[in-house]
């Protein structure tokens, strides 16, 4: 068994030098074809590898795409900003703490006011193209009779960030290479178009991480994690022995595309709530580590995750305890 100096190895491996990150959020603009949940960060890579130089190319790390409604909202208790924040999703709030950098990448949707359908902004509106369906870059609600107009729409957005591996000088990337890029299938039918709408740099070094500090903590996958990969020369990967479980963990098989060729990749699934079960001095590094992520595949996406407070910040009604979804 590994003890608490293979955690900053790991650590060390991730993150190097690196404290900058690069927010980008995407508007929409047209039917996806792809993963529903998010937009895989190999998917985002790719489009944006297409515009940058060599050197740019080999040291972008690209998160997945988080879909992200633009909906009236209130800050969640974690979160720097207090109270009422209008409407949300459509662009990026100031990053003060840790637990803002998680604000859009939130299963749970914590900042929806409970007045919106949170059930329904984890789907999307279903369009057909002839015998192939897409994601619509809308979706529509009812509303009732006694109102003025008797639907009204809510767009979508794509919230993802760049890290620059040991070359933290490559960020940020200019606005002309986000703007207009195309991601998932049929990109040449117009498909998978997004548009910039903002992008921030957070410094990882300057945020505030006492809420992780000397409590009893969960680890939250926030995308999948990699086991193993039929990708050549790919290291596979077992569990990480500070993630306790008593369970169990739900596995799923995802595909990994590098021009013509697919990948198999076997990966533990993303939404999975574990115990922390590394040493509490090495949190912070830890929650660090999870925003530059860990594991085979980390550079398009992989291994990210979030630390949490374990009696806190939870939905009622969806803590299914440890191992279960939030």
């Amino acid at each position: 068994m590994r003890g608490d100096a293979d955690i900053l190895q790991w650590n060390r491996r991730g993150c190097g030098s690196v404290t900058r990150i690069q927010q980008v959020l995407f508007e929409l603009e047209s039917d996806y074809q792809g993963h529903a949940y998010h937009v895989t960060g190999n998917a985002l890579f790719n489009a944006i590898a297409r515009r940058v130089d060599a050197r740019t190319r080999k040291q972008l790390h690209v998160s997945h795409g988080v879909f992200v409604p633009g909906e009236y909202a209130e800050y969640p208790a974690a979160h720097s900003e207090v109270g009422y924040a209008g409407v949300l999703g459509k662009s990026l709030p100031p990053v003060e703490n840790y637990a803002d950098l998680f604000l859009y990448r939130d299963a749970a949707q914590r900042w929806l006011l409970d007045s919106r359908p949170r059930d329904a902004h984890n789907v999307h509106d279903v369009t057909r193209h002839g015998d192939r369906l897409a994601f619509a870059p809308t979706c529509w609600f009812g509303r009732p009779e006694n109102v003025r107009n008797s639907k009204r729409s809510v767009q979508w957005f794509v919230q993802c960030y760049l890290h620059a591996g040991r070359d933290d000088d490559v960020l940020p990337l200019d606005k002309d290479v986000l703007d207009r890029l195309r991601v998932g299938a049929a990109r040449n039918y117009g498909l998978g178009e997004l548009s910039l709408k903002g992008t921030q740099l957070v410094e990882l070094d300057e945020l505030d991480y006492s809420r992780v500090e000397d409590t009893a903590l969960n680890l939250e996958l926030v995308s999948p994690f990699v086991l193993s990969s039929e990708y050549p020369g790919a290291d596979g990967q077992d569990v990480p022995w500070w993630w306790g479980t008593d369970s169990e963990l739900r596995r799923r098989e995802t595909r990994l595309v590098n021009g013509e060729e697919v990948h198999a990749l076997e990966t533990v699934d993303h939404g999975q709530v574990v115990k922390f079960t590394g040493s509490d001095g090495d949190a912070v590094r830890t929650a660090k580590n999870g925003v530059l992520r860990v594991g085979t595949h980390a550079k398009y996406g992989f291994g990210e995750f979030r630390l949490r407070p374990a009696e806190r910040d939870r939905v009622p009604e969806r803590a299914l305890g440890v191992g279960g979804e939030v």
